[in-house]
């Protein structure tokens, strides 16, 4: 299930992310361009402080992620 959830965060990234470059994107959110791509891939894991702190700074909630 964990793995799945990544995913789904990962898939919320890349709608939110649009035609926006992954260094762009990554410095809004205070992570690196690699780190964002990894997170869009499911192939990291993000802690729930810091998907926190990515929500805050799209002005999203958990919802949006996972209806």
């Amino acid at each position: 299930m964990g793995k799945s959830l990544d995913k789904q965060f990962g898939r919320f990234l890349r709608e939110r992310r649009g035609d926006i470059s992954y260094a762009v994107f990554a410095r809004q959110l205070g992570i690196s361009a690699s780190t964002l791509y990894r997170l869009e891939t499911g192939e990291q894991s993000v802690t729930l402080g810091k998907m926190g702190d990515i929500l805050k700074k799209l002005k999203a909630g958990i919802r949006d992620v996972f209806p």
